[in-house]
């Protein structure tokens, strides 16, 4: 079982969920800096893969308003209470500064939650787990989340690198 799996209140949300990918990184930061940094990290590649990804999702008839890292997010932005998070297309479930927190967005096709854990080393480091979750709402979601998946990995491997710095 992952760090991140054995928080109680981040449980619910991995039950029973249709796809749970689970990466980690070191770094010293604070992790409401490091969630800020992971959540704005937007570089031209991306924005490509994203212009792609509207093209794609209109299709399969559905809409795509804007995306993720579009908007910058501050450090002071970052919720660990429930509520809409200001530069963010998330809505937090909840948190704990410097334990975990967790943040959810759901469409017509599919939910997915991004939840973060800090884990405490010996070395004054943290270790940040980062977890995507997905359940799909709708055949939709699963004929898009696969389609998209390889991609995915990239971007979530490039938002925890480039956070950690």
């Amino acid at each position: 079982m992952t760090y991140l799996a054995a928080i109680p209140e981040i449980k619910p949300f991995l039950h029973g969920a249709d796809h749970v990918d689970i990466r980690h990184v070191d770094s010293a930061k604070p992790m409401r800096e490091f969630i800020a940094c992971a959540l704005s990290y937007m570089p031209g590649w991306m924005v490509a893969l994203y212009k792609v990804r509207g093209v794609f999702v209109r299709l399969l008839g559905l809409r795509q308003d804007g995306y993720p890292g579009a908007e910058r997010v501050r450090p002071e932005d970052v919720l660990f209470s429930p509520g809409r998070m200001p530069g963010s297309f998330f809505t937090v479930e909840g948190g704990q500064e410097e334990r975990y927190w967790i943040a959810g967005a759901t469409e017509k096709h599919l939910s997915g939650h991004l939840a973060v854990a800090a884990e405490p080393l010996p070395d004054g480091m943290k270790r940040f787990h980062m977890a995507t979750i997905v359940r799909y709402r709708h055949w939709t979601g699963r004929v898009y989340f696969n389609i998209i998946r390889p991609f995915h990995h990239l971007v979530v491997w490039a938002m925890l690198r480039h956070a950690a710095r």
